[in-house]
C-alpha cells in the first residue's frame, strides 16, 4: 500500500536502471522518522523521499530507504514487527563521514550512541550509532599515518 501522493521524482524502472555495485536497501518503519537521523547524523544528502521510499547520497556512496508499508507482498513482511530488532550483525560503514560529529549530532538528537569516537588499530576513527529503525551505522574517517592507536 503506496501512502505517496503524485508521481516520485522518476519511474521505479528507471531508477532501476541506473544502480551500480552493491545496494543498499533498509527497510524503515517511517521514512519521515529516519530523516534527521540520514540528514544530520550522516550528513547525507537527500536525492529524493515521499512517505514511502528514499534515496540518501554522501561520501560516495547511495542507499534507499523503503518504508515497511511498502513491503506487504514482500517475503520478509512477516518479519518487520517492532518488537524484532533489524540489522543484527550488519555495520553500515560510512566512509568520510567526521565520527566525532556525527557522534555529537546524534546525542543532541537523542539517538543511540552504541560506542562513542575512537581511533581505531585498523587505521579509522569511528563511532557506532544506532537509527531510529535499529540499524548500526559506522561513521568513520581514515586517520593519519603513525596515528593509528586505540583498541
Amino acid at each position: 500500500m503506496k501512502k505517496r501522493e503524485g508521481e516520485p521524482w522518476m519511474p521505479a524502472d528507471e531508477f532501476g536502471r541506473t544502480l551500480k555495485g552493491l545496494g543498499i536497501n533498509l527497510l524503515v518503519p517511517s521514512i519521515e522518522q529516519q530523516r534527521p537521523f540520514q540528514l544530520e547524523v550522516l550528513a547525507a544528502e537527500e536525492v529524493y523521499a515521499d512517505p514511502d521510499f528514499a534515496v540518501y547520497r554522501g561520501f560516495g556512496a547511495e542507499w534507499m530507504l523503503h518504508a515497511d508499508h511498502t513491503y506487504n507482498d514482500h517475503p520478509l513482511s512477516g518479519s518487520l514487527s517492532p518488537e524484532m530488532p533489524r540489522g543484527i550483525g550488519c555495520e553500515l560503514r560510512l566512509y568520510g563521514r567526521d565520527p566525532d560529529v556525527a557522534e555529537a549530532r546524534a546525542r543532541d538528537l537523542g539517538f543511540i550512541v552504541l560506542a562513542g569516537s575512537m581511533d581505531k588499530p585498523h587505521g579509522l576513527r569511528e563511532a557506532f550509532i544506532v537509527c531510529p529503525a535499529g540499524y548500526l551505522w559506522a561513521p568513520s574517517l581514515a586517520l593519519a599515518n603513525g596515528n593509528e592507536g586505540g583498541e
